[in-house]
């Protein structure tokens, strides 16, 4: 792009893509970034900024001359860094961690640089082909039948979310179910999960036409550990069968986000096979640790499902948006999300001998994704992986041992992965409510300080506090000094220390 006219000489060239500046700054971003990282476990993990702070101090409206790179970073520094919740930080323990890493920064780079819209196979081979490839390494990594492989009969692809992954499974599913009972009878379809499932599960559920009514929340207890039931479903099921419905969807969760419960997945699929249901499995958060023999056991029973989703960018060092999921039987997800356009049409699509990747997403375009996974499993290989896994459950585990030893304190369920679910009870005191508030307040000291971010949740009518390890940068001081700070906050509400053991 040049100038705009003979007449425009007061106006510099235009060139937004020069090779030598985008060196330039690209070299200066990058400090900005390692330093960033050298220096994160220093700032508040928990932004103090009030709503509207930035709105109030950038301009109303947008520069109409440019500014330099410089005056943007100042502002970077000024208004958006203390803007941020530093989910980077080794001082993170809210919600569930969100990984990054240098390979997966130096894939995203590359991802960005070539900028291909890989809808279809002809728009960017490579992009395609990586994706089946990086699919079937981490299919074989978790040790999935070949009929969830490119190699054998089924298939993956990168969706951005969870959520993407199980809108596109029902809606395969829903038509697949309505080609036999007519789209007249769409009312009648029920889906299956837990009271422990994923929030967005209700809400995919509405977008392809579930009616809210015909939305099964299997209860769950703190006896079973918050894990489906597959009597409770079984007896479900039948009593939807008994009413004229036609059971349509289950969701199985490996690693729920309140507790990281674990559904039992090969029990619920025997009662739901039954049923011609459709099985998915969201190993959304837990997923990842099933590259360690150790946990594989979880996914026990996967081979008999229809689908299964999980996310590498919670624990695999992908970054985000990275979220695989795998079909055995891809023409049905290509047959409800397929779309022609002549202008889309090409030979090789026409012959049906490539993967055209926008039939099984919602949308048509997509980012070269893959490419950020391949740098991610190619740098580190299968064991630092593992061994990344087992060293944030090592620390967890470590801090549930520190839970247990403290009177004040309890676990209220087991750790299985990087999660501990724990509470203030100092007295075993049979007051829910003044229980609650005790916790509560102990949650929003802690996070006050700026020290530490945590989150909590409420199950089974119990409020607990989340312990989640898993932040790239997480190592073992960083676990003991939040424990110490937990400790600290008792004391601060008031609750004396007592040396005797439960």
């Amino acid at each position: 792009m040049g100038s705009l006219g003979p007449n425009n000489n007061d106006i510099s060239p235009f060139n937004p893509l020069d090779p030598e500046e985008f060196r330039a700054q690209a070299h200066s971003l990058v400090d900005f970034i390692a330093d960033y990282y050298s220096n994160v476990q220093t700032y508040p993990v928990l932004s103090k900024v009030e709503p509207g702070f930035l709105s109030s101090s950038l301009p109303k409206t947008a520069p109409y001359r440019g500014e330099s790179f410089e005056q943007i970073m100042d502002d970077v520094r000024k208004f958006v860094v203390p803007g941020m919740t530093h989910w980077v930080s080794p001082n993170f323990f809210a919600y569930f961690p969100a990984t990054v890493s240098t390979a997966a920064f130096l894939g995203e780079m590359m991802c960005a640089a070539f900028n291909c819209v890989g809808f279809n196979w002809l728009a960017s081979p490579a992009a395609t082909e990586m994706e089946m490839v990086v699919l079937d390494w981490l299919a074989g990594m978790l040790r999935l039948p070949e009929s969830f492989m490119f190699s054998g009969t089924g298939g993956g692809v990168i969706q951005g979310t969870t959520s993407e992954s199980i809108i596109c499974t029902l809606v395969a599913a829903r038509d697949r179910a309505l080609s036999t009972v007519g789209s007249r009878n769409i009312n009648k379809l029920v889906v299956y999960g837990s009271d422990q499932t994923h929030s967005t599960y209700t809400k995919a559920c509405k977008l392809v036409g579930i009616l809210p009514q015909n939305i099964r929340l299997i209860p769950t207890t703190i006896t079973t550990s918050f894990s489906m039931s597959a009597d409770t479903l079984r007896a479900t099921i039948q009593s939807d069968v008994a009413s004229g419905l036609v059971p349509l969807y289950l969701c199985v969760t490996v690693g729920t986000t309140s507790t990281t419960a674990v559904d039992p997945v090969d029990e619920l699929v025997h009662v739901a096979k039954g049923y011609n249901v459709w099985i998915h499995v969201d190993a959304a958060y837990a997923g990842s640790a099933c590259i360690c023999p150790e946990f594989r056991h979880y996914l026990g029973g996967v081979e008999r499902a229809d689908s299964l989703s999980l996310g590498p960018h919670k624990w695999l060092l992908s970054g985000l948006d990275c979220c695989c999921l795998w079909v055995r039987h891809p023409g049905l997800l290509v047959k409800a999300l397929g779309s022609n356009p002549e202008y889309l049409r090409n030979g090789p699509s026409e012959m049906d001998s490539v993967v055209d990747y926008k039939d099984w997403q919602i949308g048509t375009g997509r980012r070269f994704r893959s490419i950020r996974l391949w740098f991610v499993l190619r740098s580190y290989g299968v064991e630092n992986l593992q061994q990344h896994i087992r060293s944030d459950v090592k620390m967890a585990k470590v801090f549930e041992a520190w839970v247990r030893s403290d009177p004040r304190f309890e676990v209220v369920i087991p750790t299985r992965f990087g999660l501990v679910c724990f509470r203030l009870n100092p007295v075993q005191k049979s007051n829910k409510g003044e229980m609650e508030g005790l916790n509560r307040k102990l949650l929003d000291w802690v996070n006050s300080t700026g020290r530490v971010y945590m989150t909590h949740t409420v199950v089974g009518g119990v409020y607990m506090l989340r312990f989640a390890v898993g932040a790239t940068l997480t190592e073992h001081r960083h676990v003991a000094a939040a424990w110490k700070l937990l400790k600290e906050g008792a004391d601060v509400l008031g609750i004396k220390r007592v040396n005797v053991c439960r």
